[in-house]
């Protein structure tokens, strides 16, 4: 039964819904594995922690501005979490947040919405808007981490659907897509393939993708020039 219901559910997510692009996206390199594809879907069945896939995919949305990766993981992870929503104009007027009431009086002192459409945001920025929330946000670079850890971290959060998701900030370049920084949220992992699904909120570019550990870790271990030179790297978020 459980089987059925992954199959079904990831049928729903890769068919889409209203508001959904399904257009083609660009092509992925071979060390990628397409969520949307007999293997991608086989991995989501056999994975060990999707937990957090369940709870995304309900929240799954798409980057509203080339430079709105950020807001557009944040407002999934807030509302996966069920931190208490605000009426929206998007959604009329019922709770939820999406792309423009997560930005408050609060997030304007992490980060104006101005300057994030303008370059983005920061690993350490995710972790400030979020933490203006009253959720925990523990932010790890890379470059002060390794990959075991954050094996080891990300997993422990998959299997908790209700109070703990990852949120990764990673060089696109660096998995062979093209091509600046990234940031979009974790769902599953497999451990005989070694592999994290991320939900890519860009679907209009990239599908969601099977990485394997060492790659994802590689790609988010690469210095930010937006963050003084920092390493990008990952964010466990938690009630």
């Amino acid at each position: 039964m459980r089987r059925a219901a992954i199959f079904l559910l990831g049928s729903v997510l890769l068919a889409g819904w209203p508001g959904v692009p399904n257009a083609e996206t660009l092509p992925l390199p071979p060390n990628l594995v397409a969520f949307d594809s007999d293997e991608g879907e086989a991995l989501l069945v056999s994975a060990d922690e999707r937990d957090d896939f369940f709870a995304l995919s309900s929240h799954f949305v798409t980057q509203i501005n080339p430079a709105f990766c950020g807001p557009a993981s944040i407002a999934m992870v807030l509302n996966a979490l069920g931190v208490p929503r605000p009426p929206s104009d998007m959604t009329l007027g019922l709770g939820m947040f999406d792309q423009v009431n997560v930005f408050t009086e609060q997030t304007e002192a992490v980060k104006p919405q101005a300057s994030i459409m303008r370059g983005g945001m920061t690993l350490d920025q995710v972790g400030g808007v979020l933490a203006t929330y009253g959720v925990t946000a523990d932010v790890h670079h890379a470059g002060d981490s390794n990959v075991d850890e954050f094996r080891d971290l990300a997993t422990v959060a998959l299997g908790d659907a209700e109070s703990d998701f990852v949120l990764v900030n990673y060089l696109r370049k660096a998995l062979g897509q093209e091509s600046g920084g990234h940031i979009s949220p974790l769902a599953a992992y497999d451990i005989e393939t070694d592999r994290f699904l991320i939900l890519d909120v860009s679907r209009y570019k990239y599908p969601p993708v099977w990485v394997t550990t060492a790659d994802l870790f590689a790609a988010m271990n690469t210095p930010d020039s937006d963050a003084n030179d920092l390493t990008r790297g990952y964010v466990i978020v938690s009630q």
